[in-house]
């Protein structure tokens, strides 16, 4: 009990801080907006080919974004050795991890709203309320499974010059299976499933959202004894 306590007060920490700065969460909604705008620009007016690769580009720019999000995630706990504080609070390693996870991940998912309904309308993609529902929803399972790598590897970087460059390049191998199975599953809702397949697209989601979870939950301990 006492470290879930720990993790809420962590996650509503991050949220203020968030909600009181409010740059981070623009810039990435904006970056994502503009790269689901140039690949409708790179695809041009083919309307089939919109909607073919609608899947796709969503996952995209969830993953082009997510980069740009987890990368500023512990820019404040190194300010002033503020990472050094919490740790002597105490806090436990296991709450820090699974407080910044829930974190990343409730603010990857209050992209979809937006990146929705946007992409849907490049796309020119006809979907009804349960289909956006159900988009939205796996969105939710994407941005879980990249944020438990991503905290772990923004946490190693963190303190490096070129994390803008590691993190994607320690991040982007790790989470195919998670990439492959969004684009697959939201395919399936936008163009149809014949074949009664979304179930199993899901699963598969949700078991690398289990193990990395579940992993990386372990391993940030020593990420961070080594950090600091």
């Amino acid at each position: 009990m006492r470290t879930v306590g720990q993790i809420v007060a962590l996650v509503r920490k991050d949220l203020l801080l968030e909600w009181r700065g409010r740059t981070r969460g623009l810039s990435v909604v904006l970056f994502g907006v503009v790269t689901l705008l140039l690949f409708s620009f790179a695809v041009g007016p083919d309307t089939a080919a919109l909607q073919t690769g609608a899947a796709g580009f969503l996952v995209l720019a969830l993953l082009l974004s997510s980069t740009l999000a987890l990368s500023e995630s512990f820019r404040l706990e190194h300010e002033n050795h503020a990472l050094e504080g919490l740790l002597l609070a105490p806090v436990e390693p296991v709450a820090l991890y699974y407080g910044k996870a829930l974190s990343n991940t409730l603010f990857l998912l209050l992209l979809a709203p937006i990146l929705t309904p946007v992409a849907v309308v490049l796309y020119a993609v006809e979907i009804s309320l349960l289909d956006l529902a159900e988009v939205i929803g796996l969105w939710g399972l994407a941005a879980a499974g990249l944020s438990a790598p991503g905290t772990l590897f923004a946490a190693m970087t963190s303190r490096l010059r070129s994390q803008d460059v590691l993190l994607p390049l320690l991040l982007f191998p790790l989470v195919v299976p998670v990439m492959l199975g969004s684009v697959k599953a939201i395919d399936l809702v936008l163009t149809g499933d014949p074949m009664q397949q979304l179930g199993s697209w899901t699963m598969l989601l949700a078991g690398f959202d289990v193990i990395y979870w579940s992993l990386c939950g372990v391993l940030f301990t020593y990420v961070v004894e080594e950090g600091v």
